[in-house]
């Protein structure tokens, strides 16, 4: 029996090592990209802004919390763990079809012919047969497959960092623009109550016969118009917090955060790292990547189609006719079947063909990826740096309001000024609160874009 199985067991490592060392097909090389040699023009950074943990960057700690909750709790980051699994069990389908399979088999049959009528013959058969079958990977073929599933397993992982990179930067977006709401609604409410003021001293002039009717009328006029922004501002308040909450796979419910901050420190320069670097950085130009490689073996997958391929089948166990001699009767078949294409009017080669198009399809979404990466680095690099300009000039123009209206109100108690030019100075000054406001918000947001851009904020630890 022992040397019965040496003799099956040979000849299958002889032909491993004979058939399975070769794979054809081009290896893939990641396309020339003609990186510039910096990211910002005559400036070269070792250190990263974007290697800062998220945690780090938003510090506020309402936000750290919302963006937890999201990354817990988020459909499409749950949707993409789930691809992942997916994936990774996919993978090792593709290994197992380059290894042997081994299965098993036990029957017993009973087989009734009368030839004739006259001719009653009955056959038993009796089987315990282990079955093997493996196809040699003579060209690469399985290999190919393999490499294909490990690519678009990587894909996933940088799949699902991708989303979590735009995950936090958008929770961080948003929590900003609710605070900015907030704010202008504060603005708003402070501004009602002193156009309401303005009414009631405008009445008391009037009716004292201080002042002409027209400035009072003014004055109502100038309350129903703040009033009705109050209302619209409630609204696009409930929005943002119902669109965090649908982002942290909630029902719409109120959101916790803290208030906006009046004056923010921001560095004078943020370092942005090297060209070749952003690629590394950033998962959703891994994605692509990983996509490409995925396409190029493809590519090689169709190209080893048009070879030959072997099949080695075996058999071995125990076959008997009599039930009482099983156990004595040993079996055993070693066969190897040739799959060769000879005439299929060029389906093959078209195959092939077409995903040498893919392929190049795919290469040119990689570019137009990576080209997209960097402009959006540069915008980002070039918002940061504007709204801090902006930011400082709408801090002095609503300083110089304040002051001016103050004045204006003076003047106006002392008879020196109407009316109208108190508005227009109340006015102003309300026009410049909600563009110091907006200014902040600005700033705030072109630090998450930045951010994000370098690809910032996909580190998987958990904070």
């Amino acid at each position: 029996m022992k040397s019965d199985v040496k003799f099956f067991v040979l000849p299958l490592a002889v032909l491993l090592l004979l058939f399975s060392s070769c794979k054809i097909g081009r290896k893939y090389v990641r396309p020339d990209l003609h990186l510039p040699e910096t990211i910002v023009p005559g400036e070269q950074d070792s250190a990263v802004y974007a290697d800062l943990k998220w945690w780090e960057v938003y510090t506020d700690t309402v936000l750290q919390s919302l963006i937890n909750k999201t990354l817990a709790y988020n459909k499409d980051m749950l949707i993409a763990t789930s691809r992942i699994k997916e994936m990774a069990i996919l993978k090792r389908i593709d290994l197992a079809n380059l290894l042997p399979s081994v299965g098993g088999k036990i029957s017993a049959e009973r087989e009734f012919e009368n030839d004739g009528g006259n001719n009653k013959d009955i056959t038993n058969t009796f089987e315990g047969k282990l079955l093997f079958s493996w196809e040699l990977d003579l060209w690469g073929n399985l290999r190919w497959g393999r490499e294909k599933g490990i690519a678009e397993y990587l894909q996933s992982v940088e799949a699902q960092r991708a989303l979590q990179m735009t995950l936090v930067a958008t929770v961080a977006e948003a929590y900003f623009e609710l605070i900015a709401l907030d704010n202008e609604l504060s603005i708003v409410r402070r501004t009602l109550a002193t156009r309401e003021e303005g009414v009631r001293q405008a009445k008391l002039r009037f009716e004292g016969g201080l002042t002409s009717e027209t400035s009072y009328q003014q004055a109502q006029v100038e309350l129903a118009r703040t009033a009705t922004l109050v209302p619209e501002l409630e609204r696009q308040i409930v929005n943002k917090e119902n669109d965090i909450a649908f982002l942290a796979g909630e029902y719409p419910n109120a959101v916790k955060r803290g208030i906006m901050k009046q004056e923010i420190t921001l560095p004078e320069y943020l370092p942005v790292g090297l060209p070749s670097d952003l690629l590394k950085r950033r998962p959703d130009m891994r994605e692509a990547e990983q996509k490409l490689i995925a396409a190029n073996a493809q590519v090689g997958i169709a190209f080893t189609d048009m070879f030959p391929r072997i099949a080695l089948t075996g058999q071995y166990g125990l076959e008997s006719s009599v039930l009482s001699d099983f156990l004595k009767s040993p079996y055993g078949l070693l066969g190897a079947n040739l799959l060769t294409p000879i005439f299929n009017s060029g389906k093959n080669i078209a195959k092939y063909k077409a995903q040498k198009a893919v392929y190049e399809q795919a290469c040119y979404g990689y570019e137009k990826s990576v080209l997209n990466a960097f402009k959006e680095v540069n915008n980002a690099i070039v918002n940061f740096n504007k709204m801090k300009e902006a930011y400082e000039s709408k801090r002095k123009l609503e300083q110089a309001s304040k002051s001016y209206v103050e004045l204006a109100q003076l003047q106006y108690f002392n008879g020196i000024i109407n009316y109208l030019d108190v508005l227009d100075a109340q006015r102003g000054y309300f026009d410049a609160q909600i563009g110091l406001s907006n200014a902040i918000r600005d700033e705030q947001i072109a630090i998450v874009r930045l951010y994000k851009a370098l690809g910032g904020g996909w580190d998987t630890n958990v904070y």
